[in-house]
């Protein structure tokens, strides 16, 4: 049978608290209570499906980044540098994130795809979005797929 990305957690958070390395420890032990917490949010309790739990990781690793831009303009380099290390843990687990090249490509096919099903103006960016998605996958920030969009549409 093959491991699950949870089960892949836990083992990492065995080893890691064997190997006394407190940084990778408390991030991945922060990180399973998030999945936990998900598991027993709404009616009933589940086990979560490999990509609900990269969903979780990616908003995990999107929360340290966002903590470690606060900790630097409020002058607190020792807590970016924190942040910004437990996120370098986190992106172990996500898939590789796609260069500017790579999603350029994938937003100018989807733009490509919406305008040529008739999408304009406004709605473009709702289709174009909903065409790019799907194939950017967690590879990519939404902001930045967006601001990818909104620029190429921008430019057409």
């Amino acid at each position: 049978m093959t491991t699950t990305l949870k089960q892949r957690l836990q083992e990492d958070l065995t080893a890691a608290i064997k190997g006394r390395d407190e940084l990778r420890s408390s991030t991945l032990r922060l990180t399973l209570s998030a999945v936990t917490t998900e598991e027993v949010a709404g009616k009933s309790a589940r086990e979560l499906s490999d990509d609900e739990v990269l969903k979780v990781i990616a908003r995990e690793a999107k929360k340290r980044r966002e903590a470690a831009e606060a900790f630097a303009q409020g002058g607190r380099a020792d807590q970016a540098e924190r942040e910004r290390a437990e996120g370098e843990v986190l992106a172990e687990y996500l898939p590789k994130q796609l260069s500017d090249e790579e999603l350029s490509a994938i937003v100018a096919d989807a733009v490509r795809e919406a305008t040529a099903g008739g999408a304009e103006g406004p709605r473009a960016m709702g289709a174009v979005m909903k065409i790019a998605n799907p194939r950017i996958a967690g590879r990519a920030e939404g902001g930045r797929v967006a601001a990818e969009v909104k620029r190429q549409l921008a430019g057409s």
